[in-house]
């Protein structure tokens, strides 16, 4: 049976953030995931995953400075300190969040930069954020994202993110597999599940309808059918829920969508 996250950077929008914590709870989910956590302590955060009896699966490194755009700092040369850095700053609130996984952001590609240096810088840092996390029993996650909703992202397809996985060649670096941007680029979901899901290399999943983003229930994809190949792959970790209810921030209207959840929680 799957085991679905409630993404809070998505979901619950017409809620303060430190709320959505509460609703996600009261609607069934047992874990969540959300992209950066810092700018509340800790220690809040942990004391409301006790709270409402929920459990940390994912969150972000952090980005760079992502309100100028910035999409991650993983394969821009020059910036190695600063990567290092942040990814430090996430172990320590992984650990105070029990939180088993960090997605880290490859970064949009600068301009000038020829691809073997994007990839060699890519690769080295990847490894040194590996041997980082390595002591405290986490994994990094990496995640093809579509250039429609990130034009410039260096990391946009399954296959590239799984030769960079045999490049990079650590344990415990994974692939962040988001049905929604696979969608978009390569489509073929399910021979990409069935080709890469194998060998435990897929570390966590996310899902969305498409195109529009909304509830899963919604566009082009069957998730239904996916669901199950998963549960006969032998799936057991996380699907993270990273989408944007069609009601929008209107009172109740992630709660409102989630009529495709519910089978799955009884």
């Amino acid at each position: 049976m799957p085991r679905f996250a409630a993404n809070l950077s998505m979901l619950y929008n017409e809620l303060d953030f430190l709320d959505r914590f509460a609703a996600a709870a009261s609607d069934g989910f047992t874990a969540v995931e959300y992209l950066f956590p810092y700018a509340w302590a800790p220690e809040q955060l942990s004391a409301l995953l006790r709270q409402h009896g929920l459990r940390q699966v994912l969150f972000n490194a952090p980005p760079g400075e992502w309100d100028a755009g910035e999409r991650g700092l993983a394969c821009i040369p020059g910036r190695e300190g600063e990567f290092h850095a942040g990814l430090e700053r996430a172990i320590a609130y992984a650990r105070a969040l029990d939180c088993p996984r960090i997605h880290v952001m490859a970064g949009l590609m600068p301009a000038g930069v020829d691809a073997a240096t994007l990839r060699a810088t890519y690769v080295a840092n990847l490894r040194g954020a590996a041997e980082q996390a390595a002591p405290h029993g986490i994994d990094i996650l990496i995640e093809p994202i579509n250039p429609r909703d990130m034009p410039g992202f260096y990391l946009q397809r399954q296959d590239q993110a799984h030769a960079l996985l045999d490049a990079i060649d650590r344990p415990n670096v994974k692939v962040q597999m988001d049905l929604y941007h696979c969608q978009i680029v390569e489509g073929d979901l399910a021979m990409k599940i069935r080709h890469h899901l194998p060998g435990g290399r897929v570390g966590h999943i996310q899902i969305a309808g498409v195109p529009q983003r909304h509830e899963p229930d919604l566009g082009e994809i069957h998730h239904p059918y996916l669901f199950e190949l998963l549960d006969r792959l032998g799936y057991e970790g996380w699907i993270g829920c990273e989408y944007r209810p069609a009601r929008g921030a209107v009172p109740g209207g992630t709660s409102d969508g989630l009529g495709w959840l519910r089978p799955y929680l009884a």
